[in-house]
């Protein structure tokens, strides 16, 4: 994966490069705009792909989001990148990679994706009348009984969208909307990563 991950991170920092040249005459909101325009889009194109890759390969892309929010701000090079992250309400390159990931998943248990990939899940059916917290399998995935290698097997979407919807909290895998579900999704996220409570 190596040339999906260098050839967005070249693009990246080519146009932060030239956006940094016109900051001065940009206000934040417009700086904010560009950066999604030309830079987290290349971030997030197929993204989905790189889910468990090792964190030193990840690291390259974030490089390109930590210089994106420092110019934002106008910060200085190595100013602690988190405060700014949370400011802008990023998430991280391997939270949206997780995100992009289980917005296919959703789409896939609500039949709005693509029957090939409709046809890599199975939805758990709850066959007891017993209401008991171990049976609730609503909107749960069945793993595959398949062994596989976790270097290479386990990022596969077959394996890697149940285990990633499975860990859902019950509410958020029932929501019926897509645009709610987006929203409370990044919002979910963005708690688990950061550590923090925010408005949904």
């Amino acid at each position: 994966m190596d040339a999906q991950i260098t050839k967005p991170c070249k693009a990246g920092f080519f146009y932060l490069h030239n956006l940094s040249g016109i900051r001065r005459y940009l206000d934040q909101e417009s700086t904010e705009k560009l950066i999604h325009a030309f830079v987290t889009s290349r971030l997030d194109y197929c993204n989905s792909l790189l889910y468990g890759l090792p964190d030193c390969r990840l690291l390259k892309l974030q490089r390109v989001q930590n210089a994106a929010a420092r110019l934002v701000f106008r910060a200085p090079k190595l100013c602690h990148i988190t405060p700014l992250l949370k400011s802008l309400h990023w998430l991280n390159i391997k939270c949206r990679i997780e995100f992009k990931l289980l917005l296919i998943t959703y789409k896939a248990v609500h039949g709005l994706a693509p029957e090939y990939l409709k046809d890599l899940i199975d939805i758990k059916q709850n066959n007891t009348t017993y209401s008991l917290r171990s049976n609730d399998s609503s909107f749960k995935l069945n793993a595959p009984s398949i062994k596989t290698l976790k270097t290479l097997g386990d990022r596969c979407f077959m394996i890697a969208a149940p285990k990633l919807w499975n860990s859902l909290p019950q509410e958020l895998r029932e929501k019926t909307n897509v645009d709610i579900f987006k929203r409370r999704l990044k919002t979910y996220l963005f708690r688990k990563h950061f550590n923090c409570y925010l408005v949904s």
